[in-house]
């Protein structure tokens, strides 16, 4: 009986040591978001730390008002509380690219100020625990609903990032419902049974929504050079990488459906008559204009790229006449834009050709028949669209019954190899 009284003594829960573990776990988190915003400078990082390091001195504040017969300390404490959980919803609106609301933020620290003006509230211990349980989790769901919204693709599901600070709130709810259903002092003595529990529960939430930060940091910082890799840094359309992968992606997505998919090759027409009037600062001025043309006139879901030089491609997911009005589109409002360079003003046209075919169809072979089509628009004066005349004839030879997989294999290996070279003899026209 001796020896399970001391395994039972061994293992038994210290509330204080508690505390004082999670305090400085949460100090220790709000330096390593801090460390890790001056080597990715996401602003969201530097909120989020500075969030932990108060945070953790308000515990630090807690546990030494203690042993104080003033509340003022306490007090102090817990409006730094609720400054903290405050700059964390700040934080992830932050990260998502939304405005910090300041007032919202520091909503919950002022309800709490104003309230300490009230005897009443002074002198119940079941109101404290209300009102800030209500502060807390309010704060928390805000948060959750923050990440929950992010509208980007990430590398992690949106409901891992969202389901911790809703667990964290859920559980701050807690005391709410025993006030509620209980006397004041059996709540008070209920809630000193459960203090223990938050002290781990709150342990858990600080490490699991740090590491849920740096995550999406991480997952950011690989999106960013993601998308540098795949971006053409003048026009801002894919590259010539970014557009194969789009690409294939688009006829991947088709395939189920097989849902035809067209190409459009464009091609500015006398481009080098343009560098040679206007110098190279002109002629990137023009290329600046078209890609900002054709990004505002397509749809958002168009996969637009520029090959190199001054031409362009563009995949539609629809029929030849889905993308000839598209074309059409663009070339009217290219054929009507104007660009200022150096005082002097640059009107400039595009050249047009247009293939279409099933998802089947390998991208480089949609990309030759329109670029045949591109062709006939510049022999038949420039300024036009045109369409080919084989409207997928070869599609037709791909063996129904061939497996998907091996369709989306055979799609990816011809993705790196699908560069096709830019002809000298097409620059001058």
């Amino acid at each position: 009986m001796a020896m399970m009284n001391l395994a039972q003594a061994s293992v038994s829960l210290d509330v204080g040591t508690l505390f004082v573990i999670a305090i400085c776990v949460t100090l220790l988190l709000g330096v390593v978001l801090l460390i890790a915003w001056v080597q990715e400078r996401i602003p969201a990082l530097a909120w989020w730390g500075a969030a932990y390091l108060i945070g953790g001195f308000s515990g630090m504040l807690w546990q030494w008002s203690v042993h104080l017969p003033s509340p003022v300390p306490m007090n102090i404490a817990n409006v730094l509380l609720f400054v903290a959980v405050g700059m964390i919803w700040g934080a992830a609106r932050l990260f998502h690219g939304r405005p910090v609301r300041w007032s919202a933020q520091l909503l919950g620290a002022g309800i709490w100020l104003a309230a300490c003006f009230s005897r009443a509230f002074m002198h119940s211990p079941v109101s404290h625990i209300v009102l800030s349980s209500f502060i807390v989790a309010g704060y928390t769901f805000l948060t959750a609903a923050e990440l929950w919204h992010e509208r980007r693709k990430s590398l992690i599901r949106r409901w891992p990032a969202s389901f911790v600070p809703m667990l964290h709130g859920a559980i701050f709810l807690f005391p709410v419902a025993l006030a509620t259903l209980s006397p004041s002092g059996a709540t008070i003595r209920g809630l000193a049974g459960w203090v223990a529990v938050f002290a781990i529960e709150i342990l858990l939430y600080v490490i699991g929504a740090a590491f849920l930060v740096l995550i999406l940091a991480k997952d950011r910082t690989v999106r960013f050079y993601k998308l540098a890799a795949t971006t053409d840094p003048l026009t801002g359309v894919l590259n010539r990488r970014g557009f194969f992968e789009a690409a294939a992606e688009l006829m991947a997505s088709n395939r189920s459906s097989l849902e035809p998919v067209s190409v459009v090759a464009f091609d500015l027409d006398k481009f080098k008559s343009i560098n040679d009037r206007f110098g190279h600062d002109g002629g990137d001025a023009v290329l600046e204009m078209f890609a900002a043309v054709a990004r505002k006139t397509m749809r958002s879901s168009d996969v637009i790229g520029r090959l190199g030089g001054e031409e362009f491609v563009a995949m539609v997911s629809g029929t030849m006449g889905d993308a000839t009005v598209a074309a059409e589109r663009v070339r009217s409002a290219f054929a009507a834009a104007k660009v200022e360079h150096s005082g002097r003003r640059i009107t400039a046209t595009v050249s047009i050709g247009i293939a279409c075919g099933s998802p089947l169809t390998a991208v480089e072979t949609l990309i030759t028949r329109a670029d045949a089509a591109l062709y006939r628009a510049k022999a038949n004066g420039r300024n036009r669209v045109e369409t080919t005349e084989d409207m997928a004839g070869a599609d037709a030879a791909e063996p129904a019954g061939r497996a998907v997989a091996g369709d989306l294999a055979a799609i990816m290996r011809q993705v790196p190899a699908a560069a096709m070279p830019l002809r000298a003899d097409r620059l001058g026209a």
